[in-house]
This record gives structure tokens, C-alpha cells and sequence, in this order.
């Protein structure tokens, strides 16, 4: 069998990064999240050997089992995963003495407490270090409960080891919430000990933005208002809710996406250079765009914000209902399943520059993309006029980065056409790293660059609260504004003014 060929976007490449031993505790570990996504993402890093021998999962539930019984839980849920990669020969089996339960209500002591004893002998096996995570993937309502059980036992103490505590999104429903939520956990947490967690920031793509352009000398220089005529953030769902609707009739789009995803999105696209790769630098200069974003007062939300609410229509084929027809959901609701927003940044880089987020669900495909679109030239030489060169950076799906430019047709004639340069993730060879995978190993290894910080929480949500006022307090009566399968309301179209438009995707 002949030797494989060696792919030179992996020469040099090295994996090199391993946390201290450490238990990984996980509140709500019979949920959906975690059977889709955590429990493979762990077992994916413990299989890649990145989380050494000395490790345990202990997890934490409502329902009741025994070890055993979480055991062949998590084994199936590893076994019809999506998320799974190759399962090597006996790694199951492995994987399985790895795996502890405990059952018990949130709200009750007792359930802390077999936790502590768990953790006891879990870090005795380990030599006495008493590393853990605390991930808290369970309903909001829980999480400030589930912190002062575990301060009650004082298993945030640090003296004999690192202890650190992941929750999961959304991080309030409001200003004020959030802000309470902040004070109860640091009653019990210091702020270096909490990991905020939004698994867009884990996508190699959300990453890749900050490596291409600091670390390439021809994007930096044009990265401003001299050259960027706007800036588009596109987050597109087809599905609707998905048995979703006691949870989204509460949120709505703003809260389960504009508020976390897309504002972490936007900040890295407008950041400036940190002075170091390192958390406190990156994460100070995203907090630095969401102060000088230009706020959006309730009075004037109807200049600059679009919501709307998708009504029956088509969709690969298939009739779909429209949102009020979504079991559970209120028949005259005027909960928002788009948003389409204008930011405007107050700095030297960006002024004059504005930002078009936009997000929505029953659209016609499954698509994000963050879309730099850069001014026409100032003097039009050839026949037929330009387009815009864009450099748009595809998060999902297809991970890639993309230029469209513009280029002259073969023969005679000096016609131009757009032509396109593409970079797809799979050149690398390989697939790509879980989002969630990258976040839980960054959060054992103490690497918080990835995790939105106190003050970066409170300033995205600052930013949303005029919209928050606006809609929360009156009824849409031109709900639904666009049917199911389209890209939006129209209103949406108009927000970007005469001389631009959405990007097709």
C-alpha cells in the first residue's frame, strides 16, 4: 500500500497542549446539550490523548440513575453522535470507567454534597490534585443556584488546586438580570475563575479572523474607513423552533443571538490590534468597540434595527408553518424570529462605517458569514462600472475564507468580471475541532481568551436595550412580515440605504 501524501498545510503542525489532571463536573449531564455535544467533544479531546490519564466526569443530573446506567447513557449518546469522530477499537470501554453520576433537585443541599464526596475520591486517584470544571449546562435559572451549592461546600477554593466554573449562554434576559447574575456568581467565583461560554468564539473560522489579519501584512493596512466601505454579519437558520417555543416565546431572536453570537462576532472584526495574543489584550479591545459603538436609544430603534416574524411559506420544496402556528406558541405573539441591525463605531478606524447585522430563523438556508466590503475604485477606467471587492469569512457551513475581485474577460475587449479566490478548511486534511472541544480544553488549561469577560457581557447588553424597550412593550401588528423560505422583511433591504445590499448566499 503505497504512503499517503504528505499535505503541506500540515507540515510543522503540532498539537502540544495538555491541562494538570483534573475532574470535569457536569450540571445537567443527561440534557440535550451535553448528549450532543459535550459528552462527544470530551471524548474526543480524551481520545486525542489531550487530557491525560488522570481524569474523571462526574455527572450531575434530575434524573435518576446509577453509575452504570450514565455510563451506557453516555456511551449510546457517543455512539449515534454526530459530533463523534472515528471511535477507535476499546476507547469506549475506556472511556466508560472514566464516568460517575450523581442524581439529586439543584435547589437541594444534598446533591452538593455527594458531588463534594465524589470530587474526593475522583482527586485522590489523582495524586491528591484537586483540579476541577464545574460546566453548568442547565437552564439559566439554575445557574446561580448551582454556584452558591457549590460555594456552601467552598469547592470554588482554590488553596490545594485550580478550581473554574463554565455557564453556559444566555448570561441574563436583560441588562439588569445579567448584571445580578454577575454579582451572585462573584459572591462565590472570582472573576478569573468564570468561563462565559459562546461556542461561535471556538469555531476555527471566529479564530481564523484574528490570525488573518494580524498575521498578514496586506489585510491590517486597508482594515478601516478609508478602504472598508461596510461591514455585513449574516447568521441565517432554516429551522424553525424545533420544540423550542417556551424558551424562544421568552428570548426571541435578539436575546438567542444578536445579544452573545453576533456581537462577539462584531467585535473581533472591529477590534483593534491587542498588544499581545494573550485574554486580558484581546478581550480589553473588544470591550473598547462595544464603549465606542454609537447607542441606539428606544426613540430611535425604528431608524436603525428591523425586526420580524416569519409567516407560512416554502422551503426546499416543503410547506412550513408560520411562527404562530409553532406549537406552544401564542397565536397573536409578537416575539421576533429576525433582527437586522445598524451599528455605528465612534473611533478614528471606523467612523463613517456602518455595521449590518443581520439574523433570522425559517430563512431559505443554514448559513453565517462575516463579509468585509471594501469601497469601489475612485476612478471607473472600464466599461460596465464595478463591483465592490469583498473578503467575506464563511463560519458555517464550509468553513472558509473567500476575495471576489474583479478581473478582465479573455480576448480584445478590456471587460471585467468578478472572479473569486477560495480557502475551504478541508484543505488542511483534516476535520475540523469542535467548538466545544477547543472551549472545554481552553477552560482546563486556564485559557480565557475565547470566554467573553464581566464588562464585555454588560456592554453587549447595554447595547441591545433600546431594541429590548422598543419591542418588549408593544405589539407587531404587521406581524409575520415575511414567509418562511424568503430572506426577511423589506424594511431589512431599506436599512442599508440606496447604494448597498444584502450579500446572496
Amino acid at each position: 500500500m503505497p504512503e499517503p501524501t504528505p499535505n503541506p498545510f500540515r507540515a510543522g503542525m503540532r498539537r502540544s497542549r495538555a491541562p494538570e489532571p483534573a475532574t470535569l463536573v457536569i450540571f445537567g449531564a443527561t440534557g440535550d446539550l451535553s448528549r450532543r455535544k459535550l459528552l462527544p467533544a470530551v471524548f474526543g479531546l480524551w481520545q486525542d490523548g489531550l487530557l491525560g490519564s488522570a481524569f474523571n466526569i462526574v455527572g450531575v443530573g434530575r434524573q435518576e440513575m446509577t453509575d452504570e446506567q450514565f455510563r451506557d447513557y453516555a456511551l449510546e449518546a457517543l455512539k449515534t453522535s454526530k459530533e463523534t469522530d472515528a471511535i477507535q477499537p476499546g476507547s469506549l470501554e475506556k472511556f466508560r470507567e472514566l464516568l460517575y453520576y450523581e442524581f439529586g433537585d439543584f435547589d437541594k443541599d444534598d446533591v452538593y454534597d455527594r458531588v463534594g464526596t465524589q470530587l474526593d475520591e475522583a482527586e485522590n486517584a489523582h495524586g491528591g490534585r484537586k483540579n476541577a470544571v464545574f460546566y453548568l449546562s442547565t437552564p439559566p435559572s439554575l445557574f446561580e443556584p448551582i454556584s452558591n451549592g457549590l460555594g456552601r461546600l467552598k469547592l470554588q477554593d482554590q488553596s490545594e488546586g485550580w478550581r473554574r466554573i463554565i455557564i453556559e449562554k444566555p448570561f441574563g434576559t436583560t441588562l439588569e438580570t445579567a448584571r445580578h447574575l454577575n454579582d451572585a456568581i462573584h459572591g462565590v467565583w472570582d472573576e478569573s475563575q468564570v468561563y462565559r461560554i459562546d461556542h461561535y468564539l471556538g469555531k476555527e473560522t471566529v479564530q481564523n479572523l484574528m490570525a488573518i489579519r494580524f498575521g498578514n501584512a496586506i489585510f491590517e493596512p486597508i482594515w478601516n474607513r478609508s478602504y472598508v466601505d461596510h461591514v455585513q454579519i449574516t447568521a441565517a437558520e432554516d429551522l424553525g423552533l424545533e420544540g423550542r417555543a417556551g424558551y424562544y416565546e421568552e428570548a426571541g431572536i435578539l436575546r438567542d443571538m444578536l445579544q452573545n453570537h453576533l456581537m462577539q462576532l462584531f467585535t473581533l472584526v472591529a477590534m483593534e490590534p491587542p498588544v499581545a495574543f494573550d485574554e486580558g489584550a484581546i478581550r480589553d479591545e473588544k470591550v473598547k468597540v462595544l464603549r465606542a459603538v454609537k447607542p441606539i436609544p428606544r426613540e430611535k430603534v425604528a431608524h436603525s434595527a428591523v425586526r420580524g416574524q416569519y409567516g407560512p411559506g416554502t422551503l426546499a420544496g416543503e410547506r412550513v408553518p408560520g411562527y404562530r402556528e409553532e406549537p406552544g406558541v401564542k397565536p397573536g405573539s409578537s416575539t421576533p424570529t429576525y433582527v437586522a441591525v445598524k451599528f455605528e463605531i465612534e473611533n478614528w478606524r471606523w467612523q463613517g462605517v456602518p455595521f449590518f447585522i443581520r439574523t433570522g430563523k425559517r430563512l431559505p438556508k443554514k448559513v453565517t458569514e462575516i463579509a468585509v466590503v471594501f469601497k469601489k475604485p475612485p476612478l471607473g477606467l472600464f466599461p460596465g462600472g464595478l463591483e465592490r471587492n469583498v473578503l467575506a469569512f464563511r463560519i458555517q457551513p464550509d468553513e472558509g475564507v473567500s476575495l471576489k475581485f474583479s478581473s478582465k474577460t479573455p480576448g480584445q475587449e478590456n471587460q471585467l468580471r468578478e472572479v473569486t479566490m477560495d480557502f475551504r478548511y478541508d484543505a488542511f486534511g483534516a476535520g475540523l475541532e469542535s467548538p466545544y472541544s477547543r472551549l472545554v480544553l481552553d477552560a482546563m488549561l486556564g485559557d480565557a481568551t475565547l470566554f467573553p469577560r464581566e464588562d464585555e457581557v454588560d456592554h453587549a447588553w447595554q447595547l441591545v436595550t433600546g431594541m429590548l424597550e422598543a419591542w418588549d412593550g408593544q405589539d407587531a401588528p404587521e406581524f409575520p412580515n415575511y414567509a418562511a423560505g424568503s430572506w426577511g422583511p423589506e424594511a431589512a433591504d431599506a436599512l442599508m440605504g440606496p447604494d448597498r445590499r444584502w450579500r446572496r448566499l
